[in-house]
């Protein structure tokens, strides 16, 4: 029985434990020939705004626009402010909304603000020292004290929202930093009306839920009186690990199967399920165009080598994989049929789809589908695509790479 233990034990090791070693390998020597390099300039799509119902829904494809414009709400803002991100970089940009946020404090506007732990590490002890002016909510590196074993309680908090007043709400991919703002692709929305609310009670909901951890119990809860008119083509939907929904995915997924003409999809990171991968292939094989857009290199080597592995079967059934050259591409976005949207922060992986506190926006209304694939076409442009040919032609050391990394995708 021992000797069976030792084995178990020894095969665990090798399975698991060379690919973490090879993965943190593959991330050093990347990060090193990164060094010094710049993006290259990428076209974009100017901000434009929809209307659905009382809902206006404005589209941004480039972060000088997007931060112009929150910094801009925020230094408007009369009685609220609720900020919300997953990386708030100690850079220019950075300083510039901490110092916005600040100010909006100071002249009695109530400030609210939460950012997380383990992705802000790295960011200077100093910046991230605020006045008492601000309600500042860091979501811890370590959630789970002693319950190990409580897997709810692991997720990160990787939404991006920004509510000022009643008056407009944003969300989306971009992260608050320097290198967003003009060397990252990325896309978020910013919404007036009915949906505002939405945004706003998503906020809420996480700092009540977590606000424990930060502030005395004493502490009153964060109350938010919203209206009970709402658009029912906009809707919010919010993965929260700590209560065990996860209806991201799932909304996908249905999109997927009811899809009839196109699937459109932009993903920073692509390492799905395989019930998410038979949905697409299956759609493929019933007709429906699905396209595939990710990055040539992202950020993260070892996303980009496990996302290749689905490759062979995704082109095997017709799905079309576009990679954005010479820039990150970060937008998590999809258009289904010219009718149905999603935009948000939610990546197709375990991490995003079944780990972390996420928020996707999900539209049907055709204007706003429009726009979207008008954005999708536009970074296609910028893409080289991925032929079957090409991909059966890689070479031994790449299929090497992607069979001994496999073991990492329920981790990703």
């Amino acid at each position: 029985m021992q000797r069976a233990l030792r084995w178990l034990r020894r095969t665990l090791a090798v399975v698991f434990g060379v690919p973490v070693l090879i993965g943190i390998a593959m991330s050093l020597v990347d990060s090193y020939r990164r060094r010094g390099k710049k993006p290259k300039p990428f076209p974009t799509t100017p901000p434009e705004t929809v209307e659905v119902g009382e809902v206006g829904i404005t589209t941004y494809t480039f972060g000088q626009d997007v931060y112009a414009d929150m910094l801009g709400a925020i230094g408007r803002a009369q009685r609220q402010v609720l900020f919300e991100t997953y990386i708030w970089k100690g850079d220019e940009v950075g300083e510039q909304f901490k110092a916005a946020l600040v100010a909006a404090a100071e002249r009695g506007v109530e400030v609210y603000c939460i950012y997380d732990g383990f992705a802000n590490l790295v960011v200077s002890p100093r910046f991230k020292r605020f006045p008492t002016s601000l309600k500042v909510l860091r979501y811890p590196v370590y959630g789970a004290g002693w319950r190990f074993f409580d897997l709810r309680r692991y997720g990160r908090d990787h939404r991006k929202i920004l509510v000022v007043d009643d008056t407009e709400g944003y969300v989306g991919g971009y992260n608050i930093g320097t290198a967003y703002e003009t060397e990252w692709r990325d896309t978020h929305v910013r919404v007036t009306g009915p949906a505002v609310q939405d945004l706003r009670r998503a906020f809420a909901d996480f700092w009540n839920l977590h606000r424990r951890r930060r502030f005395r119990a004493s502490e009153r809860p964060l109350l938010v009186e919203t209206a009970s008119a709402w658009e029912p083509r906009v809707r919010f939907h919010r993965n929260v690990p700590r209560l065990w929904m996860f209806p991201i995915r799932g909304m996908y997924i249905e999109a997927i199967n009811r899809a009839s003409r196109n699937i459109w999809m932009t993903h920073a990171y692509f390492i799905p399920d395989t019930d998410f991968v038979e949905a697409l292939t299956a759609a493929a094989r019933r007709g429906v165009d699905v396209r595939l857009l990710v990055p040539l290199k992202s950020n993260h080597v070892v996303a980009d080598w496990l996302s290749r592995g689905y490759f062979a079967q995704l082109l095997e059934a017709g799905v079309r994989i576009f990679r954005f050259k010479d820039a990150m591409v970060h937008a998590k976005t999809s258009t289904v049929d010219g009718s149905w949207v999603t935009v948000g922060t939610a990546n197709i992986d375990r991490l995003s789809l079944t780990g972390n506190y996420e928020i996707n926006m999900e539209v049907i209304d055709p204007d706003f589908a429009a726009a979207l694939e008008e954005v999708y076409r536009t970074d296609e442009s910028n893409c080289i695509e991925l032929t079957r040919g090409e991909w059966e032609a890689r070479d031994l050391h790449r299929r090497f790479t992607e069979m001994v990394l496999r073991p990492l995708r329920p981790l990703l």
